[in-house]
């Protein structure tokens, strides 16, 4: 993706400009560009574009739209929409002051994370794929802020989108050590019956069906002194429903149920990338819930790593159990902050779509901060109550709490006060309810996996800590 992204010293003009400015703005053109963009009958909405011909039919300028001037992602489509061939950014006028600043940056970004294919498993076509068309580095952006988010949401993309067949927890757990390679960190496993021995006991009871081994994936970096802060992602890389099967239309994307640990593995590369002065813990339980002769039972009672016991209500809310010993093992150390992405239900996307993550927290100036983070990123969040009252709705008449209850009420608010069970007091901590997928094509979001959250994660991380 970053190849989109080139040094050379020229290239077609990108003139942009907003709906506000374009009638002064086109007042000041030749009369052939007037006459051209007159008879094209542009109208600069945001992502607009209108290629104005040089008398000897090759672009001479393109003119983008900016709408109101306040969409970061308006650059989005053009590596894939442009004629082949390299473009600069030129005259950018009408942008809204919360964007204009960061608008080269963002130029760039959206550019890159709209070239993104993941092409694994297409055959090469006879004739070659199209060249995407090429940006020179705009004047005052970010480069290294760029290159890490692309590379971040590329590799969560990248395995999001790859099949279960293709990525159970073993090969998760590799990708996990790729990482960790490049960037300097240690990475160890937990796996199958070792599990039970080093007591992570709920992990062990989801995955123990699969023919690869449940684990608990886990990797840490940086200055042991620094403030800690630790990211733990859902790593369901195939959900099936265990015995509580799901029908075989809601199975279908189910490749993604380990979309959270997808993401804070993209948000982890970019704090080691952009060496943040933290102590990072990343904690992945990556587990297939498959169906055999020994999968876990509805009514069933699973000890957890932190002595609470689960009755099993529903097979098929097998990621907040995994969870929860992945979370009772990361406030052990009482990090600094404390951050879950999940896959986790679809309450949350009934309540707010597949383009908006449920945040949830009980500390309100973290819930500030991260808001504020997703503000300055334009990857939104938005706040759902940690609703104290309906945790009687999990409550449960035979072991210490139910993973799913009766109730079909607030279902995004009883996982998230579940998860709380086990986190406890005392640690500063954010859960994140994502679809961790793009249903349509977005400028910048092609369809299939993506990253939602990684760059308001990331600049929550940065803006307490760098």
């Amino acid at each position: 993706m970053i190849s989109v992204l080139v040094d050379q010293g020229s290239g077609t003009p990108i003139d942009a400009v907003s709906t506000a400015a374009y009638p002064a703005w086109l007042a000041g053109r030749s009369a052939a560009q007037k006459t051209w963009l007159q008879t094209l009958d542009f109208k600069p909405d945001a992502g607009s574009v209108a290629v104005m011909p040089a008398t000897n039919g090759a672009a001479e300028r393109v003119v983008l739209g900016l709408g109101k001037g306040d969409d970061p992602w308006v650059t989005g489509n053009l590596s894939k929409t442009l004629p082949p061939g390299v473009y600069a950014l030129g005259e950018i006028v009408g942008c809204t002051a919360p964007l204009a600043a960061a608008l080269p940056t963002w130029a760039a970004l959206a550019w890159a994370l709209g070239a993104y294919a993941f092409k694994t498993y297409k055959s090469p076509k006879p004739e070659g794929d199209r060249q995407p068309a090429q940006l020179i580095w705009p004047a005052g952006c970010d480069r290294s802020h760029v290159e890490r988010t692309v590379a971040a949401s590329a590799l969560a993309r990248d395995l999001i989108n790859t099949p279960a067949a293709d990525l159970l927890p073993d090969q998760l757990a590799n990708a996990v050590s790729r990482v960790g390679v490049t960037r300097g960190a240690a990475v160890r496993e937990i796996v199958g019956e070792e599990l039970l021995v080093q007591n992570y006991p709920a992990i062990h009871a989801v995955g123990r069906a699969s023919t690869v081994p449940p684990r608990l994936i886990d990797l840490i970096w940086g200055d042991p002194a620094a403030p800690r802060v630790t990211l733990v992602g859902k790593g369901v890389c195939f959900d099936s429903g265990g015995l509580d099967l799901k029908p075989s239309s809601a199975m279908l994307l189910m490749k993604k149920d380990m979309g959270g640990a997808a993401t804070m593995l993209g948000v982890a590369d970019m704090v080691m990338a952009a060496r943040l002065p933290i102590r990072l813990r990343l904690l992945i339980p990556a587990v297939e819930n498959a169906v055999a002769g020994n999968a876990f039972r509805p009514g069933d009672v699973i000890t957890s790593r932190k002595g609470l016991k689960i009755e099993i209500g529903n097979t098929d809310a097998e990621g907040r159990v995994i969870l929860a010993d992945a979370l009772a093992e990361a406030v052990v150390d009482k990090p600094a902050l404390l951050i879950d992405a999940a896959t986790l239900t679809g309450a949350a996307r009934t309540a707010l779509g597949p383009e908006l993550p449920a945040v949830f927290t009980d500390d309100e100036s973290l819930a500030a901060d991260v808001i504020r983070a997703a503000s300055d990123t334009f990857d939104p969040l938005w706040r759902l109550p940690l609703w104290a009252p309906y945790r009687k709705m999990i409550d449960s008449k035979v072991a210490d709490i139910n993973n799913a209850g009766e109730s079909s009420f607030a279902g995004a608010v009883t996982a998230a006060l579940f998860l709380k069970d086990f986190v406890g007091e005392g640690v500063p901590w954010l859960h994140i309810d994502t679809y961790a997928w793009n249903p349509a094509d977005r400028p910048g979001r092609p369809q299939g996996g993506e990253a939602l959250a990684l760059r308001a994660i990331y600049q929550l991380i940065r803006s307490r800590f760098a």
